[in-house]
């Protein structure tokens, strides 16, 4: 089950009025560093920060007439900011504020997700060291083989999500890459240090190169990562279904007064959090297959 803070911290990074913040974010640190530049008036700058306003319902409607969300979202802000609205995007193009906005959503969401690793690797390295003697056999091939610990099966769990942790962090870095460098990537009509200082502000690497879009084997790479753990987890909460069947019984998944495992025999005591686990796990490989699929779209603008 995933804690409940952790489930709703995650739901407000992926929520309608987040994503069109992170980007107005991207739009104002522009602004701020083309004022530094002198190609804009500080005093539009001032103005924009103050007026621009997120307005989800506004911007969903303007998208059913445009069937362009990143138009969309600029029409409705620059409703609310005035004439200082045309400074808002200049010489940018959407991916510069799709993909930047992005990469600092993932890098968000990242943390979270480390958060929660560390909270299992918790729980655990504790059940590894309560169960560092409860003999259990072992098994190869699904046969008895020679006797283990159970401690000794909470251990290989814990150094797997060890490595999970060090791959996140790996991919989390990978990701957490921004560009603001213009329709094809040539800084034609905006200069390098706008995406200089938007990645600073955003706590973003500016991508040493880039076409249209930020290179997609980055996304792949974070993708494939949460594949490997969601993996992982498949495999601890198939064990636990192996174990907790009728005829072993060596482990169960907790069962919660009150609860119930079937309609027809009230002994059931069913592992549904185990098989919930597999089943989610099988969806976030999916995810990373069409993450490895989009590689392929990084020749945009070249």
């Amino acid at each position: 089950m995933i804690p409940r803070y952790s489930r709703e911290k995650m739901e407000k990074i992926w929520s309608p009025e987040n994503r069109y913040r992170k980007w107005l974010d991207v739009e104002i640190f522009a602004c701020e560093a083309m004022a530094r530049l002198g190609k804009i008036p500080s005093g539009a700058v001032k103005s924009i920060k103050e007026k621009a306003v997120i307005n989800v319902q506004r911007i969903e409607e303007i998208e059913k007439t445009t069937k362009h969300d990143v138009i969309a979202f600029l029409t409705s802000v620059t409703e609310q900011v005035g004439e200082d609205g045309r400074f808002i995007h200049m010489g940018l193009t959407s991916s510069d504020i799709l993909d930047t906005s992005l990469a600092v959503l993932l890098k968000e969401a990242a943390e979270i997700l480390l958060e929660d690793i560390d909270q299992l690797l918790a729980v655990l390295k504790r059940r590894a060291g309560e169960h560092k003697k409860t003999l259990m056999i072992g098994r190869s091939h699904g046969i008895h083989a020679e006797p283990i610990t159970f401690g000794l099966k909470m251990a290989l769990w814990y150094q797997e999500m060890q490595r999970n942790r060090q791959r996140l962090v790996r991919a989390a870095e990978t990701v957490s890459t921004g560009k603001i460098s213009g329709a094809v990537g040539t800084f034609s009509f905006i200069d390098p240090f706008v995406e200089e200082y938007v990645c600073r502000k955003l706590g973003l690497k500016p991508a040493l190169v880039s076409s249209q879009i930020v290179q997609r084997d980055r996304h792949a790479e974070f993708f494939t990562t949460l594949a490997i753990v969601a993996s992982s987890l498949d495999k601890f909460s198939q064990e636990i279904r192996l174990l907790q069947r009728t005829e072993v019984r060596e482990a169960e998944e907790y069962f919660s007064p009150g609860q119930k495992g079937s309609s027809a025999m009230p002994h059931k005591r069913n592992p549904v959090l185990s098989e919930n686990l597999s089943g989610l796990a099988r969806l976030v490989r999916s995810y990373a297959l069409a993450a490895l699929e989009d590689i392929a779209s990084g020749m945009k603008g070249i």
